[in-house]
């Protein structure tokens, strides 16, 4: 990856619909499969359609007990069902990155963007998040192309 791909942008808050957990690794994707599909028919059932990828924000990096978003944006605030929540993707400074393939391999770009954030002097505020383009049962796991996302201080 290079260092080209890093951006920083300052953003306004963004209005989502989304599902708060912890589960280990191994539980994660069938939680985010369980998650986007309960948001979905929440925000059918209030007659919304989502404004932007599907996302997963991370508030730790435990992998045994991860604190996970699964969410979607949307257009405005939406009201609460008894799973699914309104939230907010944070205003402010963030770093990104765009990473191509699976899933799984995408632990150097995370060190790539941390080694970046200290030589660079910036501070990451402990968030994390991944938007996700596409998903592996449109395209080859190679061709997978995910967001990846830093809150600032």
């Amino acid at each position: 990856m290079s260092l080209e791909n890093f951006k920083i942008t300052v953003e306004e808050a963004v209005p989502a619909m989304a599902v708060r957990k912890r589960t280990s690794v191994n539980q994660l994707p069938e939680e985010i499969g369980k998650a986007y599909q309960a948001i979905m028919t929440h925000m059918a059932l209030l007659g919304e359609t989502v404004v932007g990828m599907p996302y997963v924000a991370y508030f730790n990096l435990d992998m045994e007990d991860l604190d996970v978003e699964m969410g979607f944006p949307t257009t405005q605030k939406l009201p609460d069902n008894e799973e699914v929540t309104a939230s907010e993707i944070p205003a402010g400074k963030w770093l990104t990155a765009m990473y191509k393939g699976p899933y799984e391999e995408m632990a150097s770009t995370y060190e790539e963007m941390t080694k970046y954030m200290v030589d660079k002097g910036l501070e990451a505020s402990g968030i994390a998040y991944e938007y996700y383009y596409n998903s592996p049962e449109e395209v080859p796991e190679s061709e997978l192309l995910t967001k990846i996302a830093f809150l600032l201080k």
